[in-house]
């Protein structure tokens, strides 16, 4: 980022640029609605008409290192920051040829050569990973900013504000831009907000912000300019409102039944390329054979990108799962024998994986819900305030999707952040950063972006802390493509996942059961990094097969004691990743019994036991003797009195009554 001057050089060939930049977009997505009418270009199709002046004005002026995080009415934006316009085109076509390889369409451009982090179809998605994308910047100690841009309906979603307060608290540089174009969707400004001066909402968070005529492209760059000169001086955001205006549909979905022709006429009026044109003719700067060159230039331009992308190519269906996950993985580590044990437990086995993996690498940083001063909900990070310090044991604010989805824009640019989500039923206020993109971002950019952030949180009932913060939804997450899964039982595996979590390319969710934390045990002094890959054998037999995981582990093995005094040999497997489930493991063990008993502490309906019950099912049928059985949890919300929560949850006895169950069963 470097602005030598807060003025915009008028001169004949920047004011020509100018133009000729709004004409190039203009022109573009002009034929993409013809394209579409055409069924050439499918599903959304959100333009960017009217609206020129912004991408046009501020995207030039940042350097190849700068980062822009775009909405999904991005075309300008990605043809402002120099993505070929064929490789645009072609995404839209849905071609392999296009920027995304066809996976993101038009609303998800992605180029990692051009520092483009994509258009983001959930409106404020962006805000998060754009401070993110900053906090990296200011820990790595880089001049580079991020341009966030972004509609005003995204002003009234919860995003928004948790993104502001984080750059704002944390002095980022971000330069947040807000396109006004006056209608979320179909409803207006003033039917939605109760503060319609977007730029005054972001003043509120001590962020230096303005408001700009968006349809004055000079005033645009000479807004930018101060921005970026603002960010360099003070290294914190700035927040630049552009008030425009889209001549266009929402959407080529939208019929505009919320307003008038009449408006849209007299906008148009006042449109930025009509209105700079005009303004450089009357003043000299560029004669009318001028725009005829530009004309004809864009033009000629437009069809060799549409010529690239009829000419496309589909991707072939054999690689349609291919870079859901990284295709290049570092090889598990080798199992490492114990030497002298020490005694421990199963918080301070967590807390060891946390300080071994911050010693080992200072990307590395723990950021979430009082993880510093206090030292962690359940105590696992007491201390590692004064250990490392405010930068790496990162206090946020009460809002989970706000620095999750940081978390993640810190993993996209390098950083390797565990976030700590305090309960599993908050994760939920973070679903659509997990989901919508920790998840998809390695897929939808074709293997451009990689999203290596290990997301913490604790799991599970038995404390009586009621419904809203003791269920079990780790199987929520196992479903979602894109994720890895752990639940760590063994002090082993709670001190050695997190390392082998933190090497991986891909988001890893680490649950881990509130009643395991005051566990105590042994574990050796050399203990180090563990697989992630496989489950494990927890204890051998020959009758039934206990399949189990995290918190249900202990309770299943207790339940294998009591079995055996009663001639039943039971072989518990504890599964340790959720995603992928590791079935080989499974149906071997299956195959010697013959037998399966699935213990889940997640609700029965449509839960872990039911994928592996069916999965057995599918690949060992002909194995089994007796018809599959699980234990689960009750179907009713976790209650607070004690003896209700112990009979919701699986418990020994219930597990034990299974297996007689089935034992005397006939297939």
């Amino acid at each position: 980022m470097t602005v030598t001057t807060v003025k915009p050089r008028l001169d004949h060939a920047h004011v020509r640029n100018l133009l000729k930049g709004m004409i190039r977009i203009r022109r573009f997505e002009d034929k993409c609605a013809e394209l579409y009418t055409m069924q050439k270009i499918r599903g959304f199709l959100h333009l960017y008409d009217g609206e020129e002046a912004i991408a046009t004005g501020i995207i030039p002026l940042l350097t190849d290192k700068d980062r822009v995080v775009a909405t999904y009415r991005e075309h300008g934006h990605a043809l402002e920051r120099g993505i070929p316009m064929g490789s645009v085109l072609a995404e839209m076509y849905g071609k392999a040829e296009g920027c995304a390889g066809g996976r993101g369409g038009s609303m998800h451009l992605f180029s990692r050569e051009h520092n483009f982090y994509g258009g983001n179809a959930i409106v404020a998605g962006g805000l998060p990973m754009a401070v993110g994308l900053g906090l990296a910047d200011r820990l790595n100690k880089d001049d580079t900013v991020t341009a966030c841009f972004f509609g005003e309906g995204a002003a009234a979603e919860g995003e928004f504000h948790e993104s502001l307060n984080l750059a704002a608290l944390w002095k980022l540089p971000v330069l947040f831009v807000c396109e006004n174009n006056g209608y979320a969707m179909g409803t207006a400004l003033k039917l939605s907000e109760s503060q319609t001066n977007i730029s005054a909402k972001a003043a509120c968070y001590g962020i230096e912000s303005e408001s700009v005529d968006g349809m004055d492209v000079v005033a645009v760059e000479a807004a930018a300019r101060r921005a970026l000169k603002h960010i360099e001086d003070t290294g914190q955001p700035y927040f630049l409102e552009c008030r425009t205006y889209r001549f266009r549909a929402h959407s080529m979905f939208d019929a505009q039944l919320y307003r008038s022709q009449e408006e849209v006429a007299e906008w148009r009026e006042k449109g930025p390329i009509l209105r700079f044109q005009t303004w450089l003719q009357e003043s000299g700067l560029l004669h009318a054979d001028e725009v005829s060159k530009i004309i004809v230039e864009v033009d000629e331009e437009i069809v060799k990108a549409v010529a690239f992308a009829e000419a496309g190519s589909d991707e072939p269906l054999e690689t349609l799962t291919r870079f859901v996950m990284s295709p290049d993985r570092p090889a598990p580590p080798a199992p490492v024998a114990s030497t002298n044990s020490v005694k421990t437990t199963y918080r301070d086995a967590v807390k060891a994986g946390i300080v071994d993996a911050m010693s080992r690498d200072p990307h590395v940083f723990l950021m979430g819900e009082d993880v510093g001063h206090y030292g962690g909900c359940y105590a696992v990070s007491k201390g590692l305030l004064d250990q490392f310090g405010p930068d790496r044991i990162r206090d946020t604010p009460l809002s989970e999707s706000g620095f999750t989805g940081a978390g993640i824009g810190a993993a996209i640019a390098g950083m390797r952040p565990i976030v700590e989500v305090m309960t599993v039923n908050f994760s939920l206020l973070a679903l659509d950063q997990i989901l919508n993109t920790a998840a998809t971002l390695r897929h939808m950019s074709n293997n451009q972006f990689e999203v290596p952030v290990v997301i913490r949180m604790a799991t599970g009932a038995g404390k009586q802390l009621a419904a809203q913060h003791s269920h079990s939804l780790e199987g929520w997450y196992a479903h979602i493509p894109g994720l890895r899964v752990l639940a760590p039982a063994t002090m082993e595996d709670a001190r050695g996942m997190l390392w082998t979590a933190l090497e991986n390319p891909d988001p890893v969710l680490i649950f881990e059961n509130v009643m395991l934390y005051n566990r105590e045990g042994e574990i050796g002094d050399n203990a180090g990094p563990v697989d992630i890959d496989r489950a494990a054998i927890r204890r051998a037999g020959k009758d039934v097969s206990l399949i189990t995981y995290g918190g249900s582990l202990f309770k299943t093995l207790d339940a294998a004691v009591q079995l055996e005094t009663e001639g039943i040999s039971a072989e518990v497997i504890d599964l340790r990743s959720l995603r992928p489930l590791d079935m080989e493991t499974v149906i071997a063990s299956v195959t010697k019994t013959r037998r399966a008993v699935i213990v889940d502490e997640g609700w029965k309906s449509g839960s872990l036991s039911a994928e592996i019950g069916m999965r057995l099912a599918e690949e060992a049928f002909f194995e089994l003797d007796a018809p599959l059985a699980r234990v689960c949890s009750e179907e009713v919300p976790i209650p607070f009195a004690q003896h209700l929560e112990q009979a919701a949850i699986p418990q020994v006895s219930k597990i034990v009554a299974a297996v007689k169950t089935l034992m005397e069963a006939k297939p």
